[in-house]
């Protein structure tokens, strides 16, 4: 657990301090290894092998309140005791807690019909702080310990970190398959101008498909990247390249067809990163990444290091795994379906640790802000327009006071010209918000 610790321990201070800082804070209840720290965090018995992994190990709520901040484990107080201040609040274990997904690990029998864990039932909605990155209050507590015995500890800029405008490839175009035409046509009996997009669609090209608004949202990413610069903002484009058997992978991407390679054109155009969107199929069987990854690779002529499952299907713990076997170094697949917000409770790119060794991997595991089907589906939150801009807002809010990492996710089939669904206007709305804060900012 040593090196996990000491990653914790950096990570909670931030990237902005020096490491060296680290070797000044312990977590140990040995009394004779007090006097070699300046701050101790006790531990609370959380990683104990009697409880770990244990249901009796989870948090109990209502969570204890420690300067404002929910704390997970521990007692909500410091003390100073021989010169030496003394953490009572674990903040190890409540970081570890978050950040590694412990509680998805514990819970297997909280899965919804996809097998996902429920994010409604996840102690972060649960106890209310699913809008709040849990893990940068305790970064800032802990930084003021530091200073409180006289230790320079600054708090990291209040600004946008970076920024990923991501989208996901599930279906290319509406009517550009018989089968799509076909479908355009029956509904165009009831629904005439659905039928006459139908025949446009198809017999004139892939720019008159209602879904084809790459174009679109590329144009908005871009317009953000010219004032924020390519280091603060990249487009991401999550291709699909298998599944072949579950109806959830329908339609099957024809990664060959002209539409999809002017797709790709556009893409290269506009500087756009390709990543894999490993599939469902894959997602039921992690193996299946790495063959995924190899036809994608093959495809774009180059290795692409990113993924985000289809579906949002990162089921079980062991299945990351499986994406740092098939070689991928970053993964975006880690916000909850059923809510917007902080899953990992912490707005910043971090290490994955794995629960159940508890060893620290070298994936890098990005966190999913919001997604516009999250915040409209029935089943999901279901907020109208003002109250998912009010809502979206404000995370982007959080994120940027804690000098924080933004991902958002929106699908081309939500941002069609369609004025029963509010995506187009919120996304367009979203990145005029960004801008706006950018230049203030210079």
């Amino acid at each position: 657990m040593t090196e996990v610790i000491r990653y914790i321990i950096q990570f909670l201070l931030g990237d902005h301090i020096s490491p060296e800082l680290v070797d000044f804070i312990g977590y140990t209840s040995n009394e004779r290894e007090y006097s070699n720290y300046k701050i101790i965090i006790r531990p609370s018995g959380f990683f104990d092998s009697s409880v770990y992994g244990l249901a009796t190990s989870l948090p109990e709520t209502p969570l204890q309140i420690w300067e404002d901040s929910p704390i997970l484990f521990g007692k909500p107080y410091s003390e100073l005791i021989d010169g030496v201040m003394h953490l009572h609040a674990d903040l190890i274990a409540s970081t570890y807690f978050l950040i590694s997904r412990y509680e998805e690990m514990v819970r297997r029998d909280c899965r919804d019909n996809h097998g996902r864990f429920i994010g409604k039932e996840s102690l972060p909605v649960r106890a209310g702080f699913i809008d709040s990155p849990l893990v940068e209050e305790y970064g800032m507590l802990l930084r003021n310990e530091l200073r409180n015995i006289g230790i320079d500890a600054p708090e990291p800029a209040k600004a946008l970190k970076k920024v990923f405008l991501t989208h996901d490839l599930d279906q290319l175009a509406h009517y550009r398959s018989i089968r799509g035409l076909i479908g355009g046509l029956i509904r165009g009996i009831s629904w005439p101008k659905e039928g006459h997009k139908a025949i446009k669609s198809f017999f004139s090209g892939l720019k008159f498909d209602p879904w084809y608004t790459y174009p679109w949202l590329f144009t908005q990413g871009n317009s953000l990247r010219k004032i924020m610069g390519s280091s603060k903002c990249e487009l991401i484009l999550f291709v699909r390249s298998g599944g072949r058997i579950k109806k959830e992978d329908a339609p099957i991407l024809l990664i060959h067809t002209p539409d999809f390679v002017s797709l790709m054109k556009l893409a290269r155009n506009k500087k756009v990163t390709i990543g894999l969107h490993t599939s469902y199929e894959a997602g039921l069987s992690p193996h299946l990444a790495s063959t995924e990854r190899k036809i994608l690779n093959r495809l774009i002529k180059k290795k692409t290091n990113y993924n985000r499952n289809h579906y949002l299907m990162s089921r079980e713990p062991e299945d990351m795994e499986m994406i740092i076997k098939a070689g991928f170094t970053d993964d975006f697949t880690m916000g909850y379906a059923d809510i917007a917000g902080f899953r990992l409770g912490t707005c910043k790119p971090v290490k994955w640790i794995n629960p159940i060794t508890k060893k620290l991997t070298p994936l890098t595991l990005h966190p999913l802000t919001m997604m516009d089907v999250s915040l409209s589906d029935k089943r999901y939150m279901y907020l109208n327009a003002f109250d998912a801009y009010a809502y979206c807002t404000r995370l982007i809010d959080k994120v940027e006071y804690w000098n924080g990492e933004l991902v958002l996710l929106w699908h081309n089939t939500s941002v069609e010209k369609n004025p029963k669904i509010y995506h187009r206007d919120l996304y367009e709305k979203l990145i005029d918000y960004l801008k706006n804060k950018q230049k203030n900012e210079s």
